[in-house]
């Protein structure tokens, strides 16, 4: 039923500094698509998009961003997921009891009250470049955070109704937090809950995204010389593999509040 993750939308009201931040942070540039009164800059990676949208006047995509920001500020607000057939999917997903709105060529889906858009796919989109001859900093997205106050209903949402792959669940005491996760493509949905906590019936929020670099010892040094604010570079959970934080965008950018973490693409999950 659904074949990717496609896409990752990030709800802004000031739209430059937002493309800025990310523009750097990624390691190249947007495509700008302003219509319907919103803002966009889409940045396509190997494995996904990233969506930068911000209200600019008056339109349906301009009021509804409007609606989210004032609900609930800047941040992760969407994410696309590619379904072979759409309408299919979202017949299958609403007898299942998930809420959906088809939209044009894609539907809207309400889990736990997260916005997920199933949508056709990525198309002929081709992928971004850098803008000043050094490669992308980014490879790819390896995982987005959920955080839930109820880590049963994340599976029965996830695997059991939107049919994603349940590939790993365990404790970290080390973090206080549940850990689960489920494959979505070449991309991992992370639900994350903790264990200090009863189960209750809060929505769930999205939390960060987690990005691929190769080599996240150059893209350390890349960022820090662009002006980002940086943890040190640290051991990965993976043997060999290496990670770092993205505290503050450079000055006059932003990356609208959503936590950021670089790292080495993970193995396959199967030796999780």
């Amino acid at each position: 039923m659904i074949q990717a993750l496609h896409y990752v939308a990030v709800a802004v009201r000031d739209f430059a500094p937002a493309v800025e931040g990310y523009r750097a942070l990624l390691g190249c540039a947007p495509v700008l698509e302003p219509r319907d009164g919103a803002d966009r800059a889409w940045f396509h990676l190997a494995n996904m998009a990233l969506e930068i949208v911000a209200p600019s006047g008056e339109g349906y995509a301009g009021e509804r961003t409007r609606a989210r920001l004032d609900a609930a500020g800047e941040g992760m607000w969407i994410v696309g997921l590619q379904a072979g057939d759409v309408a299919a999917a979202a017949r299958l997903l609403a007898r299942r009891s998930l809420e959906t709105e088809p939209a044009g060529p894609v539907t809207r889906v309400t889990v736990a009250g997260l916005d997920f858009v199933l949508s056709p796919g990525r198309g002929d989109a081709a992928l971004s470049q850098s803008d000043d001859g050094q490669p992308p900093i980014v490879s790819g997205l390896d995982h987005f955070v959920i955080q839930t106050a109820n880590p049963e209903r994340a599976v029965a949402n996830l695997a059991g109704r939107m049919g994603l792959d349940l590939r790993l669940d365990r404790d970290n005491p080390r973090f206080g937090v549940r850990q689960l996760w489920f494959r979505c493509g070449d991309a991992v949905a992370e639900v994350a809950s903790r264990l200090d906590a009863p189960p209750t019936d809060a929505p769930d929020r999205f939390g960060g995204l987690a990005w691929r670099v190769d080599d996240p010892h150059a893209a350390h040094e890349r960022l820090a010389a662009a002006g980002f604010d940086l943890s040190d570079v640290r051991p990965g959970r993976k043997p060999g593999t290496h990670v770092f934080t993205v505290r503050k965008a450079p000055t006059g950018a932003t990356l609208a509040g959503v936590p950021t973490l670089m790292l080495q693409p993970s193995p396959a999950l199967e030796s999780a």
